[in-house]
């Protein structure tokens, strides 16, 4: 078996585009082809400690770890390692918590008066 590990550079607007965390449906984002919980991953566990500290760490412009995909047969993606990093990075683009007291402000069209 040959296996080619490429590093592929986003954005967390990337990332966190078509964000879903939904129960039947999985957890999905990156426009809806990343699966980020896939069967085998655990659900989330991160306190808000350790949620901060991701947020804290791109705001900071630090880098963070380098989160591991796989590509599935139909050009899709899911998530091997940094599932938890990942769902904190959607979840506060989501504006589903606040890091400092400051939330991510995102309008639709369909919320628009």
């Amino acid at each position: 078996m040959n296996m080619k590990i490429e590093l592929k550079t986003i954005t967390v607007k990337e990332l966190a585009d078509g964000y879903v965390d939904n129960s039947e449906a999985g957890v999905v984002g990156y426009g809806g082809k990343l699966d980020i919980r896939p069967p085998y991953q655990r659900e989330f566990i991160y306190k808000d400690k350790q949620r901060d500290a991701v947020i804290d760490t791109v705001r900071k412009d630090f880098p963070l770890n380098v989160m591991y995909w796989a590509v599935r047969e139909d050009g899709n993606y899911e998530v091997i390692d940094g599932q938890q990093r990942t769902i904190s990075l959607c979840q506060y683009v989501n504006g589903d918590f606040s890091f400092e007291n400051l939330y991510i402000c995102r309008t639709t069209k369909k919320n628009r008066y």
